[in-house]
């Protein structure tokens, strides 16, 4: 009889720093291949990828046995996208924008049964074995991670109150919207938008809760992972491809 999976990314979470890269290129082959070169996780984007819902099984079953853990970003804090996710089998999700602690248990509370939540009961999905867990419902929030994502400085300001929220694993600190919403659009490294997310860091290092971050800069994710960051993505599957190939057709043509 099938068991419900052990979320690895979970249970080590705060115990070890973990690696990890974004997927949004709705590929199960490069997720597959990604996920066997020895990164902790892999996050599947669907709020700004064109990974759809039969994308994501795919990706997921493409996974399956490889030793990286799923992390699924949904398009929105919205019950009913949360759901579907949940029923085809994703344990972790990463919430964006979530911009207070009413927002964040709103988030738990799709990832809950009742009467602790409002998530939807079905128990032939595929998280449940297709019907053949018997005890699926009995366990599986045990292996339930919620991450929120701060992305302005209002979200920054009230990121210990965010944090607290019941049912909160981590926090995910990104960078991208921040930048944005600071006045500096494309600009992750400007000084004050650095600054802000040192002190992010800080903030949730000081109340133990853990914490994550993405960056396509290979000397940033060095000082993060230098930092103590509990799990950084170090860079997306779209830029990993172009990265290479432009290599690749600088070394042809310098030849």
């Amino acid at each position: 009889m099938p068991e419900i999976r052990t979320n690895r990314f979970k249970h080590d979470l705060g115990r070890r720093q973990m690696l990890g890269l974004f997927s949004t290129l709705a590929s199960p082959a490069l997720t597959e291949m990604l996920a066997g070169l020895g990164f902790d996780w892999i996050l599947i984007d669907t709020e700004h990828s064109p990974n759809e819902p039969g994308d994501v099984v795919a990706q997921l079953r493409a996974m399956s046995g490889q030793p990286a853990e799923v992390i699924l970003r949904p398009a929105w804090n919205d019950t009913v996208l949360v759901k579907r996710w949940l029923d085809f089998g994703v344990q972790t999700l990463l919430f964006p924008y979530v911009q207070s602690a009413e927002e964040a248990e709103r988030a738990v509370s799709a990832t809950r049964y009742p009467p602790k939540g409002v998530r939807g009961v079905s128990g032939s999905s595929r998280a449940a074995g297709y019907g053949l867990i018997p005890d699926y419902f009995a366990k599986i929030q045990q292996e339930i991670c919620v991450i929120v994502q701060i992305e302005t400085p209002q979200a920054l300001d009230g990121i210990e109150a965010i944090a607290a929220v019941d049912g909160v694993d981590a926090v995910f600190i990104g960078p991208a919207d921040l930048a944005a919403a600071m006045g500096h659009l494309g600009n992750t490294q400007h000084p004050d938008v650095q600054a802000a997310i040192d002190s992010g860091f800080r903030r949730l290092k000081a109340i133990g809760k853990p914490a994550g971050y993405l960056t396509n800069n290979e000397a940033e994710a060095a000082r993060r992972i230098a930092q103590g960051v509990d799990f950084v993505g170090v860079a997306t599957d779209t830029l990993i491809v172009t990265r290479g190939a432009r290599s690749l057709l600088a070394a042809v043509k310098g030849g």
